[in-house]
């Protein structure tokens, strides 16, 4: 599969990029050499690697776990909203640049 300049033209405007004649030469070429170094990867034979730890193992979640039980050190007990106090309007309004009193302003970005 190589990458084409409608591609990179087409993810760069989905993206709301701008990119120069030479940004696009550049990223044209760039994408097709990664594809083309992923092709050579899958031409290794890796059936008798062993697959990498899991990151969440190094966390204490130990092998023996699986499914959600696997990330239990990452959950937090649920509370739900109206039992924990939230930050005052006027103090989250405070340091905004603009503001209505009610909500923050911001300019347009997307001009579409």
């Amino acid at each position: 599969m190589k990458v084409t300049e409608h591609d990179v033209a087409y993810v760069a405007d989905l993206a709301n990029l701008e990119l120069s004649e030479s940004e696009r030469a550049r990223m044209l070429k760039d994408l097709n050499s990664i594809l083309e170094y992923i092709d050579r990867l899958n031409e290794l034979d890796t059936s008798q690697t062993e697959p990498m730890a899991q990151t969440s193992d190094r966390y204490g979640a130990g092998g023996a776990k699986s499914g959600p039980a696997r990330f239990a050190y990452a959950m937090r007990e649920d509370v739900p909203g109206g039992l924990r106090p939230s930050l005052p309007r006027a103090e989250a309004l405070r340091n905004a640049p603009q503001t209505d009193g009610t909500f923050f302003q911001v300019p347009k970005v997307i001009e579409r």
